[in-house]
């Protein structure tokens, strides 16, 4: 590589002295933060020079391969392209493909999420890894299809509300079609612990004001999701599965996430667009059309009421998620405040504060049925009286804890809305 910083190499982070190991042809780099960022830090592996096919050939002899992938005797020219998630190549051989280097590896499910894909995906055909790390993407070159993104700009700028509905259901149902289809693979309890920690970081690296622990629910269990999608990924039903993003490699994964952070991805990237055109439509109204749409295709119990359920974590601890990611990458690439991550950090405390106000009718309700079975075990068998009694105190729990139910942000409120 020259001597210029790579697009996808964190600006504000410096590079120092690495000797991990490698596959020839690639140079280990290793960056780290200074002042404000200290504890941000990063291990890359970044490929040397490629401009011919035997440079290709030579690249990618000592890695392992998976799939399918363009013979190397076939192969008649490569150019290349930078990018902010990795260096991606243009491969002419007997037919036309595209190689992207991931940078910082992946998850180690890039294979599981390519293989087991819907039909119409677009997910790569093969690729090349080094000791179980993802080192390099393939994938077939289409003709150039028009993602969702262009579209919903321009509906979003021009206020015209059904085709964003469209859209959106449009969008939420193809992610839905992908998370049906990983359910059928895996499906494990909630990672609480590692979740919430991970949170913890984040809020460490960025010396956060506010924190957010969430308990969870059943019904957002670990499985193969995406873990970033965003509306120019999609095109028509097709989803491309793509690389992961700069926080993945500042604070790797170390647990499955459930699909609903993947909802959680593309509802804020509709955030982003909404913020970016200036929209006047109402972003809660988009935002539910998008949600809906994933909840016709999803897992029925991924998408029920209990899974978005926000005084355990629902779908906004997730976006609070996201929007850390946001402002961690911002500040890796010292790229200025991203919008509207931080506009809407700046409302958690206020969403926070409504969410625990709300539990004094959670203690309301279970005080109500302590008291009312109290009253029936000291006094059994009960009079009329005493009958009446309890009964009102089980009828006050009840309608306590539905009040409480009730009062749980919906999903498709932003922050700054609750």
């Amino acid at each position: 590589m020259s001597d210029v910083k790579p697009r996808w190499r964190p600006q504000a982070l410096r590079q120092v002295s690495s000797d991990f190991d490698t596959p020839s042809g690639f140079t280990p780099i290793r960056v780290v933060g200074m002042g404000g960022l200290t504890g941000m830090s990063a291990d890359f592996i970044e490929p040397d020079k490629i401009t011919t096919p035997s440079d290709w050939e030579s690249l990618v002899a000592d890695l392992d391969q998976w799939g399918e992938v363009p013979d190397p005797s076939t192969i008649s020219s490569i150019s290349s392209e930078e990018t902010s998630r990795g260096l991606v190549l243009q491969i002419s051989a007997e037919l036309e493909w595209i190689a992207e280097f991931l940078p910082w590896g992946s998850d180690g499910l890039l294979r599981t999420r390519s293989r087991n894909a819907p039909e119409n995906f677009d997910a790569p055909t093969g690729g090349f890894f080094w000791k179980e790390r993802d080192v390099v993407i393939l994938r077939r070159k289409v003709e150039d299809r028009e993602s969702v993104e262009p579209e919903l700009e321009k509906a979003l700028r021009g206020g015209d509300l059904e085709s964003c509905r469209t859209l959106l259901e449009e969008s939420g149902k193809a992610l839905g079609r992908f998370h049906k289809s990983m359910s059928n693979i895996r499906n494990l309890p909630p990672d609480q612990k590692r979740w919430n920690a991970r949170n913890e970081k984040i809020e460490g690296l960025l010396r956060a004001q506010f924190i957010w622990r969430a308990p969870y629910t059943k019904e957002q269990p670990c499985t193969v999701t995406l873990m970033d999608v965003r509306f120019s990924d999609l095109s028509g039903e097709s989803i491309r599965i793509s690389v992961p993003r700069l926080s993945d490699a500042l604070v790797p994964h170390d647990s499955e996430k459930p699909a609903i952070r993947d909802l959680a991805s593309l509802v804020h990237d509709l955030s982003r667009i909404h913020h970016r055109v200036e929209s006047e439509l109402g972003l809660s109204e988009l935002r539910s059309y998008l949600i809906e749409g994933w909840r016709k295709t999803a897992p029925d119990e991924w998408a029920s009421d209990r899974a978005f359920y926000s005084h355990r974590g629902g779908l906004a601890i997730w976006e609070y998620e996201q929007c850390l990611m946001d402002v961690l990458e911002a500040s890796a690439n010292q790229s200025g405040a991203p919008q509207p991550a931080v506009k809407m950090l700046m409302y958690v405390k206020m969403y926070q504060k409504r969410m625990f106000n709300n539990r004094t009718f959670a203690a309301l309700s279970f005080m109500a049925f302590f008291f009312g079975a109290s009253s029936l075990i000291n006094q059994f068998p009960p009079s009329i009286l005493e009958f009446v009694t309890s009964a009102t105190f089980f009828l006050v729990g009840y309608l306590s804890f539905r009040t409480y139910r009730r009062m749980s942000p919906p999903p498709e409120k932003p922050f700054m809305d609750v």
